[in-house]
């Protein structure tokens, strides 16, 4: 049987990587793999922050081997990556049996109209394919950047998360959700969730963080997505209450059968 808590994952970062930003109240301490323990989420997407962690990655990795599934960052956030960063994740995927994708954070950034839309032009994109060697492709898709010339870097990719960047833009999620889907048609789909709202650096409204929950497991049902991620592992021991509402809406959800 495949429960509903095995299609969701949580976004990674190391300890205290948003400390320093985007408004929060306090400092948190707490590991990706504490933090997925304490969510009760069994997949993890870690993504390189700020250049944290740093190569070499195996001890970072050994913390994740409980975890079914982990998807590393090949490009890390604020679109940063290096081909030596890549060569040695997927390196690292060959050692790991449970790495099972790559992730790339803040892929598409350039303004509309350009020749290559994305970080790494489709060329290189399909280089990078052509080493995965069964690993799945992932890539982040903002609301904001559904106007972006993105379809060819898609095409290549097995799955596209969609973020909603700031809250008060939830309200067209589903009308946003449908563009994505005619963007991606041959993709997979995974609803991000924020559960701090990074786009104005302020608590996500609780209405809100129930409002993308349930769409998303509404569409889980419906097949149009495969998972949900919540973000981020580096904020989920400062009690804030999107949080510690997600956390019992995953208890409460989580073992249903999909």
């Amino acid at each position: 049987m495949t429960a509903i808590r095995d299609r969701f994952w949580l976004w990674g970062h190391e300890s205290g990587s948003h400390n320093s930003s985007w408004g929060l109240p306090a400092a948190s301490r707490m590991t990706p793999a504490e933090a997925a323990w304490y969510m009760g989420i069994p997949n993890l997407i870690m993504v390189r922050y700020d250049g944290r962690p740093s190569p070499p990655y195996p001890q970072y990795a050994l913390a994740l081997r409980p975890l079914q599934q982990v998807v590393w960052s090949v490009v890390g956030a604020g679109g940063q990556t290096a081909q030596a960063e890549r060569d040695h994740v997927l390196d690292l995927a060959r050692r790991e049996r449970n790495i099972t994708g790559v992730m790339m954070d803040d892929f598409f950034r350039r303004p509309a109209g350009t020749e290559d839309t994305g970080v790494l032009a489709v060329s290189e994109l399909q280089a990078l394919r052509e080493q995965l060697q069964g690993l799945e492709l992932w890539v982040v898709l903002y609301d904001h950047q559904l106007g972006l010339p993105v379809e060819r870097h898609l095409a290549l990719c097995d799955r596209v998360s969609f973020w909603t960047w700031e809250a008060r833009h939830l309200a067209q999620l589903e009308r946003h959700f449908e563009s994505v889907e005619k963007l991606a048609p041959g993709s997979r789909k995974v609803l991000g969730c924020y559960m701090w709202d990074y786009g104005t650096g302020k608590p996500m409204p609780l209405d809100l963080m129930q409002q993308q929950c349930e769409a998303g497991l509404r569409w889980l049902r419906q097949g149009r997505i495969e998972g949900m991620i919540f973000l981020a592992s580096c904020i989920c021991d400062l009690e804030l209450e999107a949080v510690e509402w997600t956390r019992q809406w995953i208890a409460t959800v989580g073992g249903q059968a999909l």
